[in-house]
């Protein structure tokens, strides 16, 4: 299989960070919003260098959201800046009425997602925020998996019209996308060929899902690696062209296995190409404090997780 190289573990949040003050010394019609977590979203960037253009909103996500809905209607292009949790559950009623409901323009950027959050607990490790943002019609949702993919992804959003939910993380993970990546919106890029399962991964557990892929190679069993980084619009042309080759499937998230992508993924399948489908993911629990990769692991999320997950997936067809 195609080995990856990591050139160095950075966290996703300052992907976001160093693609948000590209775009704003590209289209001046970029703006961002925060709510008291600057440093947090690595967003200080932005704020030094066009501080017109910087909102600090303060612990009001709320207000930041209509504050951002209405800037779009003066052309501008907002991009808000909070963690995951309460970029979505807690706004949850303003994101639907009046960005999703009146197609806003709002890009929705949020840090410290899932079990990575890690010492902040269950409080803050939202679980449910993928499920929460796909079932609102019109919303994009994007999980990318590294620091030059979220970089990509974050520049890639402003030129799309309409509103984006933006997932990205707290720890530093491995950084092995390309530094030039041109990201596709709804285009899911194909890692490593094989003809006996297909892992199709998302976020944090992509670089899971390649290391579980090389544990399988050396027990003779060849996985089709997919970076799922679009959960909305899902790229169903690539994952029923991967499934119908291997003819078994794994899901890999940081998220709950109720409505995240391999919900997603048993629809596309239960509707054009049904086969025996594992998820890694987290069953039905909140999380706890702990260390971000130990955390992973307690709750099915790890790299053994994704191994056991696609040997049994392959016992099944």
């Amino acid at each position: 299989m195609e080995t990856f190289e990591n050139t160095g573990n950075k966290d996703t949040r300052s992907g976001f960070g160093a693609g948000l003050l590209e775009l704003g010394r590209e289209n001046e019609n970029v703006v961002a919003l925060c709510a008291d977590l600057t440093g947090s979203l690595k967003m200080n960037a932005f704020e030094d260098e066009f501080p017109d253009r910087f909102f600090q909103i303060g612990i009001a996500e709320a207000n930041m959201m209509g504050i951002a809905a209405g800037m779009t209607i003066g052309g501008k292009i907002p991009f808000t800046g909070t963690f995951a949790n309460f970029s979505t559950g807690r706004v949850y009623d303003q994101i639907r009425q009046s960005i999703a409901y009146s197609g806003k323009n709002v890009k929705i950027c949020a840090s410290h997602a899932g079990l990575t959050l890690g010492e902040d607990g269950a409080t803050h490790q939202i679980l449910e925020d993928i499920g929460l943002m796909k079932m609102l019609p019109g919303m994009v949702v994007i999980n990318p998996c590294d620091y030059n993919q979220t970089k990509a992804a974050t520049k890639a959003i402003a030129s799309y019209e309409g509103p984006v939910y933006l997932r990205f993380g707290r720890p530093s993970v491995p950084n092995f996308t390309p530094v030039d990546q041109k990201f596709e919106i709804g285009k899911a890029v194909e890692l490593s060929q094989g003809r006996d399962v297909t892992i199709l991964a998302t976020g944090h557990l992509v670089w899971k899902a390649l290391e579980a892929a090389a544990i399988l190679a050396e027990k003779g069993i060849e996985a089709e690696v997919i970076n799922i980084h679009t959960i909305k619009p899902l790229d169903n042309e690539a994952i029923l062209k991967s499934v119908k080759k291997t003819k078994c499937v794994v899901s890999a998230e940081e998220h709950q296995m109720n409505g995240g992508l391999g919900d997603s993924v048993a629809q596309l399948l239960a509707r054009n190409y049904p086969v025996p489908q594992e998820y890694v993911g987290v069953n039905d629990s909140f999380g706890e404090s702990g260390k971000p990769h130990e955390l992973l692991d307690k709750y099915g999320c790890g790299t053994k997780d994704i191994v056991e997950s696609a040997e049994r997936a392959i016992q099944r067809k």
